[in-house]
């Protein structure tokens, strides 16, 4: 059959994979552009891809990856994600410190006086609780609700981490309609003077 012969552009745009086969064999050229994944750029010094510093932008600065990206539209969304969370871990996180610190002041109350009130606890509360089995059952369902939120604030944020990532990915990604295929007639090198004919098969992508 013949020697199948791969090339590859080391820095310039073109992409191109050569297979020739005998007198009577085809020739395959691709035109690609760069892949955005080997471009490197400069962070902090160091020399990295642009996916990867979008993927480190965003993890520093929630919207900064989607900024380096030129993705201004996504920003509302980033900091609505991001800060709606935030602020839900932030609210349960207080309402679970002052149950849990109106449990242990009920408890000192009750030490100095048997007939203490819920009444007398210094959180807004936690005095309004009726009993200490609500404001035990307060501080379980509080600790959950944080819990939670602790997960959907992580889960938020790599999200925007993940999209800037993929966005850089896909930046120079093409999906116009400026994507063609031809076959032309073509002259083969051979191992004798003559060269053999084929048909070179070219895949253009902008």
């Amino acid at each position: 059959m013949g020697a199948v012969l791969f090339w590859l552009a080391g820095s310039g745009p073109l992409h191109a994979q050569t297979v020739t086969v005998g007198p009577d064999s085809a020739r395959v050229t691709t035109q690609a552009a760069p892949d955005s994944s080997r471009r490197t750029e400069r962070l902090l010094g160091m020399r990295v891809t642009r996916p990867q510093k979008a993927a480190l932008l965003a993890l520093v600065l929630p919207g900064a990856g989607q900024i380096y990206n030129r993705r201004y539209w996504k920003l509302p969304l980033v900091y609505g994600a991001v800060g709606g969370t935030g602020y839900g871990l932030y609210f349960y996180q207080k309402a679970f410190r002052e149950y849990r610190e109106g449990k242990e002041e009920y408890a000192r109350l009750l030490r100095d006086n048997p007939n203490a009130t819920l009444s007398q606890l210094s959180g807004p509360r936690v005095k309004l609780e009726t009993s200490a089995a609500n404001l035990q059952s307060g501080l379980v369902q509080y600790r959950r609700y944080r819990d939670t939120f602790i997960a959907y604030t992580a889960l938020a944020y790599g999200i925007t981490i993940l999209d800037a990532l993929v966005d850089a990915h896909l930046r120079d990604f093409d999906i116009s309609d400026d994507l063609g295929l031809r076959l032309d007639p073509a002259l083969l090198p051979t191992s004798s003077p003559v060269p053999g004919t084929g048909l070179a098969l070219t895949f253009y992508v902008k």
